[in-house]
């Protein structure tokens, strides 16, 4: 019998593909950047509430992403396995995120409820679709490099959905803010020229815009993906939960890579927690371009960076393979980090030169890490015959949530340890002190516990070589 020749992935195909991590992008950086800012400045909650309610309610849901991929390996439906809940879950996705937005009219204690209900329901619903769109990965072809490929379009696009958040959001905010009134009592009272509306409603429409945007994105990606690999033995697909979860606490490369996994989210949700404190507190220029703020600029500036790593990831990865090159963008990002303490406050051109370097290192290594939780689908593959494509992916998922439950609990806990004040003009010297450490230090710590987990990650280029060529004669005997 002839050799079927591998399945080409289009253009097209790696678009929709990378549509799918945009729309999530959009939502996990309005999170990631200003929700904090909006539960403290703009909805009336304490720091240290707001951090302890990011780290219970994410470990509840990071609980939930192994739930998640047990259920999408177990789904048979005529659009696959993991295709269909970027059907059902686009609309729930852009609707429950504008909720998260929402600031009922309740006391202190109802709103600190609502924030902990419409918080986890966003997480839920998110572990609902984000779990099977990146086990698509592990399906959509059997070879490492299209998935290098594939990760790379993902990645790319997602920064490119961050980045579109970036650009629409504060604006949006600011205009409605216009409209509907600058500011309402809960929020800080800042000059209104150099930094972003506190208007409650601001917010919700905002929120509401880029949510329809989220919900187009994963009907297109839906609807321009397919999914090619089968496991090698069929028969091997139909066990039960505990011997999936079993050969899962076994697989010694699924460990490594989901400690370096949680400490380099650690890295990127402290940075991204605190870069719009400072710039409040910290940075003396004001400067604005047309309707967007330094901090706003910054941030945009980090996502274009991003972009430009996740475009360097797979030529440097081929080149010096995936592990070493993880291991070096940790570590100059690491010294880089530890150097951003020593800018003053009026180094503007300084702050966003060393924000390009950190962000390009940082955009580097998430395609890496995608590219890696496919080729250890693969691995246990080999090992055991099962391939739990969408339980293994889920750890991608429950890596990037606890790492930032970890980091957003952390930076909530710090201001609020360093007298972070909302509502204050200035600052007391502790609170931006250690706002200055956030944004140096701390990540820096995350970036090293990183680079000493992927040391010890043993599944490099020429073990993956070996991996492929097996799996590949052993589907090429089931064929015949």
């Amino acid at each position: 019998m002839a050799e079927k020749k591998r399945p080409l992935i289009s253009f097209r195909e790696k678009v929709g593909y990378g549509f799918g991590d945009m729309s999530s992008s959009m939502f996990w950086k309005i999170f990631g950047m200003y929700l904090l800012f909006f539960y403290t400045d703009v909805f009336g909650l304490t720091p240290a509430e707001a951090g302890t309610m990011f780290l219970v309610t994410r470990i509840w849901d990071a609980v939930n992403d192994p739930i998640m991929g047990l259920i999408s390996d177990r789904t048979n439906s005529r659009w696959g396995k993991y295709r269909p809940y970027l059907l059902w879950g686009a609309i729930p996705f852009a609707l429950i995120g504008v909720l998260t937005f929402v600031t009922p009219n309740f006391n202190h204690g109802g709103k600190l409820a609502y924030a902990y209900i419409t918080y986890t329901l966003m997480m839920m619903v998110y572990t609902l679709i984000n779990v099977p769109y990146a086990s698509l990965l592990g399906v959509m072809s059997p070879s490492p490099k299209d998935r290098n490929v594939l990760s790379s379009f993902r990645m790319f696009f997602a920064y490119g959905g961050s980045f579109l958040t970036f650009l629409l959001l504060q604006p949006l905010v600011d205009f409605f803010g216009g409209k509907l009134g600058w500011r309402t009592d809960v929020g800080a009272a800042a000059s209104n020229a150099d930094r972003i509306s506190t208007v409650p409603a601001a917010w919700t429409i905002s929120v509401a815009i880029i949510g329809v945007l989220c919900a187009i994105l994963f009907f297109l990606c839906f609807k321009w993906t397919k999914e090619r690999v089968k496991p090698v033995d069929e028969s091997k697909n139909k066990v039960s939960v505990w011997s999936d979860l079993g050969k899962l606490v076994h697989n010694s490369p699924w460990w490594i890579l989901l400690a370096a996994g949680v400490a380099a989210l650690i890295f990127n949700s402290i940075r991204d927690g605190v870069a719009v404190y400072y710039f409040k507190d910290y940075v003396s220029v004001n400067a604005k371009v047309w309707r967007w703020t330094l901090p706003t600029i910054y941030l945009m500036i980090g996502q274009a960076a991003n972009m430009l790593g996740v475009a360097l990831a797979a030529p440097v990865a081929n080149r010096l393979g995936k592990k070493a090159t993880f291991a070096w963008a940790m570590f100059l990002a690491a010294v880089l980090s530890i150097l951003f303490y020593r800018l003053k406050p009026d180094q503007v051109a300084l702050i966003l030169v060393f924000q390009i370097l950190i962000s390009v290192c940082a955009g580097s290594i998430f395609p890496l890490l995608w590219s890696m939780y496919a080729d250890i689908v693969d691995y246990q593959e080999l090992k055991t015959g099962r391939r739990a494509t969408g339980l293994i992916f889920s750890s991608s998922s429950m890596s990037q949530k606890l790492g930032w439950a970890l980091g957003s609990a952390v930076t909530g806990w710090l201001l609020g340890a360093f007298n972070y004040q909302p509502g204050l003009v200035s600052q007391a010297g502790s609170a931006v002190n250690g706002i200055r450490m956030m944004m140096s230090w701390l990540p820096a710590a995350g970036c090293i516990i990183a680079i000493i987990a992927i040391l010890f990650y043993p599944l490099g280029e020429n073990k993956m070589k070996d991996v492929t060529e097996q799996l590949a004669e052993l589907r090429k005997k089931n064929d015949q």
